[in-house]
């Protein structure tokens, strides 16, 4: 991050204004009326999830929500904040990198050949409000999984160009939150149109928000929000600040992840942790930045029309490292141990950076209660140990 957690919302000569929770809804609606689509964490089927929202007044005003490893439960809370909760099931890849994405159809024609058409990228226009700075984190490595590289992926790109994000700083991290330890929160530092920070206190609910972006600019131009005053810039900065010293989870300190994965192959603990295991691949369906995928054909009942369809596979999967010989990962053991080196060992040399944000979904969908950040510190504890390998 340019800037420690919390050191002043207000950087780079960007504009700047308070806005009371009405001014939200004016935010919808100034979105939609520029044609975007707006997504935002709405409350459903007893989880605050991500989805359309027609007006402001979806958001999850008063809901607040309990973690904990293989826990996930939503709370009534007193003071009516919109965005005092944690991560929920879904990240933004649910839209920017969707589940099931039609490549191509075949159809037969009456001579007899084949007529293919290539799928086309959806045209949609997508601002996405409420961020959080791990998530901004998250997309800015899709970004340069998906589309900084050799091998772009066109349907990623036509989501992505153009979608305007909202992001909004954490001022009350979950149990299961670590994104201190990986240098993503609580604090957003760049990659945003706008930034919000909710403070609720003495001085009322409302939102400190600030441009990160022409287009940005624009938009906070069109709300009906007032001049920052330095009380709420104070309260804001330091609801952050306490944010950062509130995580409920952290990486071991002072440890290079990237070594430590490389010099622990051999390990006792992957017995232990994969002994608990189930394959199931929640973790990599939760997380943000996991982007592998599949391909599967399909025909109707006549067999002349035929579908291919790419959607998301995990390295759980039996299959998924499937060769002529067999799978090349055939066990529990080796195909954890291939999830956690890559994410935070190996995905440096491909991608150059971590592929973890800490947002600490993967703990708390883990059905086994699976905690990464323990499973680091017991590899490094063991690693540490007199007689271990150097």
């Amino acid at each position: 991050m340019s800037d420690p957690p919390g050191t002043g919302p207000a950087r780079g000569g960007a504009a700047e204004a308070v806005l009371d929770p009405d001014g939200l809804g004016v935010l919808v609606q100034v979105l939609k009326h520029r044609g975007r689509t707006v997504i935002g964490p709405t409350v459903r089927d007893g989880a605050i999830v991500l989805d359309e929202l027609d007006s402001a007044a979806a958001l999850p005003y008063g809901w607040g929500v309990e973690l904990a490893a293989g826990r996930y439960r939503v709370r009534r809370r007193q003071d009516g904040a919109a965005f005092a909760h944690s991560a929920g099931p879904q990240s933004w890849k649910s839209f920017l990198h969707p589940e099931r994405v039609r490549q191509w159809t075949a159809d037969r024609r009456p001579d007899g050949g084949l007529t293919v058409r290539g799928e086309e990228p959806a045209e949609v226009s997508y601002a996405f409000l409420g961020v959080r700075p791990c998530d901004l984190r998250a997309i800015r490595i899709l970004d340069r999984v998906l589309s900084g590289g050799r091998y772009e992926d066109p349907a990623y790109g036509a989501r992505r160009n153009g979608a305007f994000l909202i992001a909004v700083e954490c001022t009350e991290p979950g149990a299961t939150c670590f994104c201190v330890s990986m240098g993503s929160g609580p604090a957003v530092d760049t990659g945003y149109d706008l930034a919000l920070t909710e403070v609720v206190d003495g001085g009322g609910h409302r939102f400190l928000c600030r441009s990160g972006s022409e287009e940005g600019a624009e938009v906070l131009a069109e709300l009906p929000g007032r001049a920052a005053d330095d009380s709420t810039r104070a309260a804001a900065g330091r609801g952050v600040r306490e944010a950062a010293d509130r995580m409920g989870r952290s990486m071991p300190a002072g440890v290079d992840l990237r070594a430590l994965m490389r010099d622990s192959l051999e390990a006792e603990r992957w017995d232990d942790v994969t002994s608990r295991c189930l394959s199931c691949g929640n973790c990599t369906m939760v997380c943000p930045t996991c982007f592998c995928t599949t391909t599967e054909d399909v025909t109707d009942l006549t067999g002349d029309h035929a579908e291919r369809w790419r959607r998301w596979d995990s390295c759980y999967d039996l299959d998924f490292s499937l060769l002529h010989g067999g799978p090349v990962r055939a066990t529990p053991h080796s195909r954890y141990r291939q999830w956690l080196t890559h994410k935070l060992g190996t995905w440096h040399d491909q991608f150059g950076s971590s592929g973890c944000v800490g947002c600490g979904r993967c703990i708390v969908w883990c059905p086994t209660g699976i905690d990464l950040t323990e499973e680091v510190r017991a590899l490094h504890d063991e690693a540490a140990e007199p007689g271990s390998p150097p």
